[in-house]
């Protein structure tokens, strides 16, 4: 298994001084037997430090961070990952990014697919880790018709049958409720060319969902498998390098419910330091790719192979 890195740069000139200079599409390649894995960027976030720590002790989080050259006062500004697969006659994008209408600096999926040679009709299937917007709300284009048009697309059951459900913009939390209202909207268009599935479906060939509850209530990661050859697709069941790798027992405000999570990331970063299988994370660095490596009492996530 081997793995490449390129950076994809398109300049604005110089008559665009107040705008950014450039917009930047990374890309990394994965060879997986006769597969190939791509990691490629939907731009990147900025969140306030409470979207993640919430209530965990300054004191105890300030020591933590420092060992990244992080504080609990910085703004938190993880990459948007997307896992593409191209394996025979298919590519599989795993989540369709957060699209043009969720945050300024996202929404780069389509332009990131031109610049490896792949279009949105393209697309063979869509699989979806969980419906937060920065992995649903790009499947639709401006004009709310689906993106992928000619892709089948498919949804953890439990996911979907949460996130369906009208009650939920109720049940959700109002910080919440706005997340709610923008997932049904989108999964109504969808609902005709949906595909739902159980924990341990093998989806497609060589590609098995698992179980990964706790940052929504019916996440999903996906194992690809080729011979010996294997990668975890995390979605957001580990969703930063720092705090959820050092103390992976944590409970993190992002999660929905935070103590089941922190139960599943402990179970996974031990599974996956043991059996030393390839990771792509959805917000993790480097394109998400990389490996967990015990370190000390907890984990820490090493780059590249």
């Amino acid at each position: 298994m081997t793995v490449t890195r390129r950076r994809f740069v398109q300049g604005l000139g110089a008559g665009m001084a107040l705008l950014p200079a450039s917009r930047v599409w990374a890309e990394t390649r994965i060879s997986l037997g006769g597969a190939e894995v791509l990691s490629l960027s939907d731009g990147q976030m900025r969140l306030p430090p409470s979207f993640l720590y919430g209530d965990l002790d300054p004191a105890m989080l300030a020591p933590v961070l420092a060992e990244h050259g992080m504080t609990p006062d910085d703004p938190l500004t993880p990459a948007i990952n997307i896992t593409l697969l191209r394996d025979a006659d298919r590519i599989v994008l795993f989540d369709a990014g957060a699209g043009p209408a969720f945050q300024d600096g996202t929404g780069q999926l389509p332009d990131a697919l031109a610049s490896v040679g792949i279009s949105p009709e393209d697309i063979t299937h869509v699989v979806f880790t969980h419906c937060h917007p920065d992995h649903l709300w790009g499947v639709l284009d401006d004009f709310d018709d689906p993106l992928f048009g000619n892709a089948k697309h498919l949804m953890g059951r439990q996911e979907w049958d949460y996130w369906f459900d009208p009650a939920t913009v109720d049940m959700v939390g109002e910080d919440r409720a706005s997340m709610a209202v923008g997932a049904r909207r989108r999964m109504e268009v969808l609902a005709e060319r949906i595909t739902l599935f159980d924990d341990g479906a093998e989806i497609l060939p060589n590609v098995a969902a698992r179980a990964t509850f706790g940052h929504s209530p019916g996440h999903m990661s996906f194992e690809i498998a080729r011979g010996s050859d294997r990668v975890m697709v995390l979605g957001d069941a580990v969703t930063n390098a720092h705090v959820s790798f050092s103390e992976p027992g944590w409970e993190i405000a992002s999660d929905q419910d935070p103590a089941l999570a922190a139960q599943v990331r402990q179970m996974l970063l031990q599974q996956l330091a043991a059996e030393q299988m390839m990771v792509v994370g959805y917000h993790l660095p480097a394109g998400g790719v990389g490996y967990v490596e015990a370190s000390g009492a907890g984990y820490r996530f090493v780059q590249g192979t």
